[in-house]
């Protein structure tokens, strides 16, 4: 399981860099181009649009993978650590299974997508292409709740994820 991990969280690194990397690159040469040479890039909103999808559903593995999901842990906080843990399980098994669900009907919408034919106007790519990042986000984030429960179960800490404890630090700042 820990290799599986480490590849998709290079793979995901590598997805999200380039994504942001390319969108900034983009929006910049687009407004140098409308600014500067009076002509913008006619394919430059369509691919932000493109890559901000595949930023979205690669970054929501990653988050997962970080801990970095929203908690509203008010009743959690209260729980010993022994009730945490268990309820951090079943909290990473129910919202794996949605993410399962999810990927599976976003996959039937990619393949309804696909029977279309639908091309994107400007860029003339696949619309289904793009689409496809929906499953396969789903899909790993699905499996870092997996293996946040795993890990939940075979180890004595209370996991937030694979690799984040859940710890309190109550460090005071001087106002």
């Amino acid at each position: 399981m820990d290799i599986l991990d480490r590849v998709i969280a290079r793979i995901e690194a590598f997805i999200l860099t380039a994504g942001i990397l390319i969108m900034a690159a983009s929006s910049v040469a687009n407004v140098i181009g409308r600014f500067v040479f009076g002509q913008s890039l006619y394919f430059a909103e369509e691919l932000n649009q493109f890559l901000i999808i595949i930023v979205t559903f690669a970054g929501i593995g990653f988050a997962a993978r970080h801990g970095r999901h929203i908690r509203m842990s008010a009743i959690y906080d209260a729980l010993s650590q022994g009730l945490r843990k268990a309820l951090m399980i079943v909290i990473a098994l129910v919202t794996a299974a949605a993410m399962f669900i999810l990927a599976w009907y976003s996959y039937q919408y990619v393949v309804s997508v696909y029977e279309t034919g639908r091309i994107s106007p400007v860029t003339r790519m696949p619309i289904f292409v793009t689409l496809v990042w929906l499953p396969l986000g789903f899909v790993i984030t699905g499996i870092q709740y997996v293996l946040t429960a795993i890990a939940n179960l075979t180890r004595p800490d209370v996991y937030l994820s694979v690799s984040v404890v859940d710890t309190y630090e109550d460090s005071e700042t001087q106002v």
